[in-house]
């Protein structure tokens, strides 16, 4: 008669909290779970990504001057060249010329009007150019914006390693041998036998 036997091990992981100020990661014997801190850095790039993925991915497919990115650079750049070129006009030309009397009213605005078409050419040009730039500056973001993203993802992961080694080696092991049933009954039978005939 051949030997069976069997051997049951049962481990029951322990329960493990791991956390730092950027992650969290929980074990127990149902699995890992894990998560970012809320309020931490990585969580706020997990969170904007996540947001904001489908609109990055729009702008970069069809880049438009109507994006919040290039209105904000095109509306810093007209106030700026605005500003500072009528500045110029009015502090290098047309005051020194009109207190020394050499300027017609009608001369400054021909100088305003010629200063407004050189803006107006100055803008559309930059314009041009910040669209032409619009799908390498979004493809660059999504970029950076991605790495960031998986940095993150990749630190999970290690808090998730992390907090199942600890599991591990707060684990709890029990193992229970079992024979095949006549190999138990067999030695009990024999025992039987032998104190009923005396022996």
């Amino acid at each position: 008669m051949g030997k069976t036997s069997q051997k049951t091990t049962n481990t029951v992981y322990g329960n493990t909290t791991t956390s730092n100020p950027y992650a969290w990661a929980k074990t127990n014997n149902a699995g890992t779970l894990s998560g970012f801190q809320d309020g931490s850095a990585l969580n706020s790039v997990y969170n904007f990504v996540n947001g904001s993925i489908d609109s990055l991915l729009e702008q970069y497919l069809n880049p438009s001057l109507n994006s919040t990115t290039n209105q904000a650079k095109l509306n810093a750049f007209s106030d700026t060249l605005n500003r500072q070129t009528r500045s110029n006009l009015e502090n290098s030309v047309i005051n020194p010329l009109s207190k020394r009397n050499m300027l017609r009213s009608s001369q400054a605005s021909d100088l305003y009007n010629n200063l407004s078409n050189q803006n107006i050419s100055a803008i559309a040009e930059f314009a041009n150019n910040l669209l032409a730039n619009s799908q390498k500056d979004t493809a660059d973001m999504l970029t950076n914006l991605l790495s960031y993203y998986m940095q993150g993802a990749n630190y999970l992961s290690g808090m998730q390693n992390q907090s199942l080694q600890t599991s591990k080696g707060n684990a709890s092991t029990t193992s229970q041998q079992s024979n095949n049933l006549l190999e138990t009954l067999i030695p009990l039978a024999v025992n039987s036998a032998l104190k009923i005939s005396g022996l």
